[in-house]
């Protein structure tokens, strides 16, 4: 029409109401603060626990049971456990740093309402978090290769391919899983049933029924803390098209399922607190779970669920570290 005055978007500013919201880009550089918590050290925890679970377990189903000490000081198994949790710990940030490339790239953190990442708030290049997603997973593989030498299991280096595989695809390449509701399967594979069942093997050569319980607990309380992160980014992640399995399912069915998550665990230790009385100490590790139960179940405020994210990976920290304490310390 004639005369109609023509209304214009301001520059760099997006059509799109979710994205236009989105934090703006930094203009600083990342320090030292920003590259710790880029590692997502709250995440950590699954990586330690499956190590020590599997230590543990290898421990009181091993053939000669006897001293503690004695055990992990033959054939080099300080060693060994020492490494497979090198292994653990390097996979998991070099995850976490993967993620934060992944997401940033494809543009999903511009979403975000959380702590800002490298990538996506402009805080470091692209190519620099990929660098050093990429040298923690050689770090790793470095370490593989150590134990393989040390165990001369060379099938494992097939295993921990794999792995690194499955952490660069979680979201990287052009169709990652964990943009697919897969993520959680990956969690409970890689940080439950691989981690604490090769631990286990690595020690004493051999897989037990305590060996699968441990790495079935391991990998709920993975899959846990994973959950209760998506319920949190479920708005977010719907917006920038990244289908979680809590996207998938919803906010309400997510819930349930990071409340199953969170307490099979303590149905699991069952098993153990049967076989071996003292185990059951490992039950106050629900003091850091039920709160971190009730506030996932009930909160929708960002701040609110990464506390329970939080408290989520300090019980199975303490969940895993008791349950393997008991084990070691039975008669």
């Amino acid at each position: 029409m004639a005369g109609a005055k023509k209304t214009t978007r301001p520059k760099g500013r997006s059509g799109n109401p979710a994205k236009a919201a989105a934090p703006q880009r930094n203009t600083r550089r990342a320090t030292a603060s920003d590259w710790i918590g880029g590692a997502r050290l709250r995440t950590l925890t699954l990586g330690v626990v499956p190590v020590v679970l599997g230590t543990g377990v290898a421990y009181v189903d091993s053939r000669v049971p006897g001293d503690f000490g004695s055990f992990l000081s033959a054939d080099g198994r300080v060693a060994i456990a020492l490494l497979a949790l090198a292994v653990a710990l390097f996979l998991q940030i070099g995850v976490n740093y993967s993620n934060d490339y992944s997401d940033g790239v494809r543009g999903t953190d511009e979403f975000r309402v959380g702590p800002a990442r490298l990538t996506g708030s402009g805080l470091a290049r692209p190519r620099t978090v990929l660098t050093v997603a990429l040298t923690f997973f050689g770090l790793a593989a470095v370490a593989g290769l150590v134990i393989v030498l040390l165990t001369q299991l060379w099938w494992l280096l097939f295993v921990g391919a794999a792995a690194i595989v499955a952490a660069w695809f979680y979201t990287g390449g052009k169709k990652p899983y964990g943009y697919n509701a897969l993520g959680e399967v990956f969690v409970f594979v890689f940080f439950g049933l691989v981690a604490v069942l090769g631990t286990q093997f690595v020690l004493i050569r051999q897989v037990t029924l305590s060996g699968w319980a441990a790495a079935v607990a391991a990998g709920l309380f993975a899959c846990a803390v994973l959950m209760v992160n998506n319920i949190r980014d479920i708005d977010e992640d719907t917006a920038a098209g990244k289908r979680t399995l809590a996207v998938v399912v919803g906010r309400p069915v997510a819930r349930v399922l990071f409340a199953l998550f969170l307490m099979l665990p303590y149905v699991v230790l069952v098993w153990f607190v049967l076989l071996y009385f003292r185990s059951g100490y490992t039950y106050f590790s629900l003091l850091l779970a039920l709160p971190a139960l009730a506030i996932g179940v009930s909160s929708r405020k960002p701040r609110e669920l990464i506390t329970a994210l939080q408290l989520s990976s300090f019980s199975a920290l303490a969940f895993g570290v008791v349950l393997a304490a008991t084990l070691a310390v039975q008669p």
